[in-house]
């Protein structure tokens, strides 16, 4: 009786499979050559997840990669276990960043600029996702998925933003998420939005989109492009604070046909951080290595309210 079971199930297996191998293949691959030797890049996140994947993928193509991340002693396993899987040596530096402390980001930013007169890449990675439920804050009181999300990012990319220019031509990836089309913003009363809302990550990630609406109306022929990149539902510890372990048997059976890897997550930021052909297309958002078009109404007085409350909530911390 088992074994005519068994023989049941082998055809429907073979089309869940089917099904599976062609959503990978929609997800897209950057299949480019491109050499970055003699490039700098920053990736925030760097020692685990997409971002991992991301500084390995640049270290393939000869760039210098700093690993600016929370913990230095995984930063620095993660640079040996790199060489490790690559089989030669890498040109990487593991550098402390915290974006939940805007005292550790400016610090970083000096630093870095201190020992790199260039900087080509900056691919803004690293982020949080808690519960709901749950309200937590940064070192500097904010709501901690505005405070590391958008506003770590908003601060470390300003800090470097001279420098950028001045590496031109250079770009900025924003690691975003679909999730941003269920997010809010309310810019007249941002520090009580932070505090009392149904989705905050959601809220960041479309934090993270007017961020780099406005950023590109200032980067205007500087020779920086911006890339706004939604990397699809990825397998990584980012849930790891909202996801309890029988959470993954229930959506075992969904994830299998949505759910990428952080190699396949990974595709569409270094797409954009490395593709020729996408120099002249700044400003927009990106996923499966193709522009996205979001379900978003963009308000440009949204943009430019986010980015002065920005920069006075941050003044106000670092007087």
């Amino acid at each position: 009786m088992m074994y005519n079971l068994v023989i049941c199930l082998i055809p429907a297996v073979l089309v869940l499979i089917g099904i599976r191998k062609l959503r990978v293949r929609s997800w897209g691959y950057c299949e480019n050559a491109v050499s970055l030797n003699n490039k700098v890049a920053i990736v925030t996140g760097a020692n685990s997840g997409i971002g991992y994947q991301i500084a390995k993928a640049l270290a393939l193509k000869d760039a210098h990669i700093i690993l600016a991340c929370r913990n230095i002693d995984m930063a620095k396993k993660t640079i040996l276990k790199i060489e490790k899987q690559l089989k030669k040596s890498v040109k990487m530096t593991a550098m402390e960043l915290d974006l939940a402390c805007l005292k550790s980001v400016k610090q970083f930013a000096f630093n870095v600029q201190q020992l790199y007169p260039e900087i080509h890449l900056l691919i803004n990675n690293a982020g949080v996702a808690y519960p709901k439920n749950q309200l937590h804050f940064t070192e500097d009181g904010f709501e901690i998925h505005f405070g590391v999300n958008h506003l770590g990012h908003f601060y470390l990319t300003n800090l470097l933003l001279g420098t950028l220019k001045k590496s031109s031509p250079s770009r900025i990836i924003v690691i975003s998420s679909s999730l941003h089309e269920k997010g809010k913003i309310d810019v007249n009363n941002l520090e009580v939005n932070q505090q009392i809302s149904s989705n905050f990550y959601a809220n960041s990630k479309l934090a993270n989109i007017y961020f780099c609406k406005e950023l590109l109306k200032r980067t205007r022929n500087t020779g920086i492009s911006i890339y706004a990149v939604c990397p699809g539902w990825v397998y990584t510890s980012l849930f790891r604070h909202s996801i309890c372990w029988y959470h993954y048997i229930l959506v075992a059976p969904i994830a299998y046909f949505f759910m990428r890897s952080p190699k396949q997550g990974s595709q569409t930021a270094i797409y954009c951080a490395t593709e020729p052909a996408l120099e002249r297309q700044s400003g927009l958002l990106y996923r499966n290595c193709s522009q996205y078009i979001s379900k978003v109404t963009f308000d440009d007085n949204v943009a430019l309210k986010l980015w002065n409350e920005s920069e006075r909530l941050i003044n106000e911390k670092m007087k």
